[in-house]
């Protein structure tokens, strides 16, 4: 009997300390559960309150350069800022021709008479002059290249240009492509297009033929002509000649005839 009692108390020694040991390493894994969750959790935010990434930005809040360009000017200068229906602005020539001041105003003023519309909010558009300030030192930032357009002809005239010396610039720099009367060859449209007249400015005219349109085919001043770049004065001829064709349709957008080179 004795020894039987000594065998029970025994076996419940025994259970009772494997009691013990199994509580204490249950607690154990227990604790480092909780710790490693804290851990995974330590930047996790309250139920129901949204992270900062979730957060919508108002749109004048954005500052992002890539999206502001997909957004505001992809549409027309392309989604590789190449070209599409306006002038490429990855385009070196024209960034090395117009300065920083006329890429702003542009950009925030629109060009009027053209299918350039105004982005800055003082202007009726949706950009505050911080997103404009982006476009323009992100645009010179990643597509300006340095002696680019050495010896171009400025951005905007300097003297008045004559429309009978256009024609014989023309039919030395741009007939080949445009045909003798500009209306259109194989190797170009026409650019006597009474449609494309009434809504492309001088002052566009003026920078496609010193940039040229390298998404159309269309060379820049340097290279309209074998081994002969265009004069200042040259080109200034053949945007008054291609001013002069215009037709004075009723509701013309188009300020007159008369105005040759107009800063816009």
């Amino acid at each position: 009997m004795k020894s039987a009692f000594l065998k029970s108390s025994s076996f419940w020694a025994l259970g009772s300390r494997a009691y013990e040991v199994f509580h204490h390493l249950w607690g154990a894994i227990g604790a480092a559960t909780c710790a490693i969750a804290l851990l995974l959790c330590g930047g996790c935010q309250p139920p129901g309150k949204p992270t900062t990434a979730a957060i919508e930005l108002k749109p004048e809040e954005v500052h992002d350069f890539a999206f502001l360009y997909q957004q505001n000017c992809a549409g027309c200068h392309g989604q590789d800022s190449k070209g599409n229906s306006a002038l490429g602005l990855a385009n070196p020539v024209y960034l090395a021709i117009a300065d920083d001041d006329t890429i702003r105003r542009v950009s925030a003023s629109g060009i009027s008479g053209s299918l350039m519309p105004a982005f800055a909010k003082n202007s009726g558009g949706t950009l505050t002059d911080e997103q404009i300030e982006i476009l323009v030192h992100e645009m010179r930032a990643r597509w300006g290249k340095a002696n680019e357009a050495s010896g171009a002809p400025p951005y905007t005239a300097k003297q008045p240009g004559d429309s009978a010396r256009g024609a014989k610039a023309f039919a030395v720099f741009c007939a080949g492509c445009h045909g003798p009367e500009g209306k259109g060859t194989a190797k170009g449209s026409s650019i006597v297009d009474d449609s494309f007249l009434a809504l492309v400015s001088d002052q566009s005219l003026r920078t496609t033929v010193i940039a040229g349109r390298p998404d159309l085919g269309q060379p820049d001043w340097r290279n309209c002509a074998p081994g002969r770049p265009m004069k200042p004065q040259e080109v200034t001829d053949v945007v008054a000649w291609l001013v002069a064709q215009r037709k004075p349709n009723p509701g013309q957008p188009y300020a007159s005839n008369q105005q040759f080179q107009t800063q816009n």
